[in-house]
């Protein structure tokens, strides 16, 4: 995701799902050439699906990874992966339609993209590391939900004492409850109704961020100075690999920060046509990525520039900041409301993906298909239980919880998950399909120029995954399952 808000964008083609056979003539007037309803977005609904998508939990852990890069390298990595994903998305607008970019056959996911234009063992992989992903993200949503919460208590129990009670806490018993509200929340059926819930996540993280910025700003003025040095946290901080190890993961952190390119062709989805789709995406692209990257960047150095070597893993819950404490409050309350919903908008389609396959495979199964009409008091409509839905999504939402509850590291999570999904998702599809699109001859300048840039990225990638994988061990030399206090 951002993981997070990504999928609510996915209910809006469920709600016009419906295939309507029309004659041609007519189908000008209320129905696009593929027989669904006219898509009515445009550059501007575009471009605020992709912030709303981009602009997520990961903006927290920026100030963290300018720290470990240091003033001039910090700036210059996260414009280069901006630049990167804007072509790469660029790229993939074209594969929104195969074959002819205005009449051809339209692609309503990123699999079906890959189906369609690369076939064969590809979709497969694709599928894997989309659902490995989306996994990925319920877990890190978990653990940075239980966080914020965590946040808030302590700060009030800070408040209290003065700042004289450490205020140690588990994080368990919050992680439990935020598995106990998704549990609850999984069991709406279908999610066509769930636009407003992206718009509530946009708000809310454009609440807690404006908020972590000016925290940044205040207390830049109260030092005095700009923290924080060219190269990044000094050696003495930390060891000679440490240094080494936490600028890889940074890498991992700032990439998970701009992935959005599994969702640009269910966005791209909803745009009208003409002009091509292609086109008003790629110019909604800019504007997001443009709008996007200003915002991390005043983010990410603001909180380096307020804290130096001792930026915070998460912003708002490093403890930096301890005052104004009712704004820190709002700060992570904003967060927790978006995570809630945020969780379930990945979930969804893992969700929808598992029951589809089964129910194709054992059609006359009583367990899967039956369901039972509930009668809700004051409602008007009976809700449909189904006993599978309801043991197999529960049984999803608690493995979740448990894996949070074993590695509580949010910086180390977040950047595993970018780093997975950067390279294959972000870069090497987006080319494949490029290339095959348009015929792209091999060994021809453009085919050796792209190839170059999927395997630079390829080996940012491995970097940042190495250094994720090395900070979970080093977290793990000090830890004891299920015990961890902040």
């Amino acid at each position: 995701m951002q993981m997070g808000e990504n999928a609510a964008h996915h209910s809006h083609h469920q709600a016009f799902g419906v295939a309507i056979d029309v004659p041609s003539q007519n189908s000008s007037k209320c129905f696009d050439d593929d027989g669904r309803l006219k898509r009515t977005g445009t550059l501007w609904t575009a471009s605020a699906h992709i912030i709303t998508a981009v602009i997520g939990s990961g903006v927290l852990s920026l100030a963290w990874a300018i720290a470990q890069l240091g003033w001039v390298a910090g700036p210059a990595v996260m414009f280069l992966f901006s630049l990167v994903t804007y072509y790469t998305s660029s790229l993939l607008t074209d594969c929104y339609r195969t074959g002819d970019s205005v009449t051809g056959k339209r692609n309503y996911t990123y699999m079906d993209a890959v189906s369609s234009i690369l076939g064969g063992a590809k979709v497969k992989v694709c599928g894997w590391l989309q659902y490995l992903n989306l996994f990925g993200v319920a877990v890190g949503y978990t653990i940075a939900a239980s966080i914020s919460m965590m946040a808030i208590k302590r700060s009030n129990c800070f408040h209290e004492s003065g700042g004289k009670n450490p205020c140690h806490m588990s994080s368990n018993p919050y992680m439990i409850m935020f598995g106990v509200m998704e549990i609850f929340l999984s069991q709406i059926p279908d999610f066509d109704q769930i636009w407003w819930l992206s718009i509530v996540a946009a708000v809310m993280s454009f609440t807690y961020s404006a908020i972590g910025l000016t925290l940044g700003i205040i207390q830049v003025v109260a030092n005095g100075a700009f923290k924080g040095s060219l190269t990044g946290i000094s050696i003495g901080t930390v060891t000679q690999t440490q240094k080494i190890w936490r600028s890889f993961q940074a890498l991992g952190d700032i990439a998970f920060a701009y992935s959005y390119s599994v969702i640009l062709i269910e966005i791209q989805d909803t745009v009208k046509s003409p002009p091509a789709e292609s086109k008003t995406m790629q110019k909604a692209a800019k504007l997001s990525i443009a709008v996007t990257t200003a915002f991390y960047m005043l983010c990410g150095c603001m909180g380096y520039a307020a804290f130096g070597d001792f930026a915070p893993g998460n912003l708002l819950t490093g403890f930096g900041f301890y005052n104004p404490f009712w704004l820190l409050d709002i700060a992570n309350a904003a967060i927790v409301i978006h995570l809630v919903g945020a969780y379930q908008v990945f979930c969804q389609p893992i969700f929808a993906f598992v029951e589809k396959e089964l129910s194709e495979r054992y059609p006359d199964s009583y367990f899967l298909s039956k369901e039972f009409k509930i009668p809700i008091p004051g409602l008007l409509r009976s809700y449909n239980l189904n006993l599978f839905r309801l043991v197999w999504r529960t049984c999803f939402v608690i493995l979740t919880t448990v894996i949070s509850m074993l590695l509580p590291f949010f910086n180390d999570v977040v950047g595993l998950l970018g780093a997975l999904g950067f390279w294959p998702l972000t870069v090497y599809f987006p080319v494949e399909m490029y290339i095959k699109q348009k015929k792209i001859p091999k060994w021809s300048t453009s085919w050796v120029c792209l190839q170059m840039l999927s395997m630079a990225c390829l080996v940012l990638s491995i970097v940042a995954g190495a250094g994720s994988v090395a900070g979970v061990i080093l977290d793990l030399k000090v830890y004891k399952p299920f015990k961890t206090s902040y």
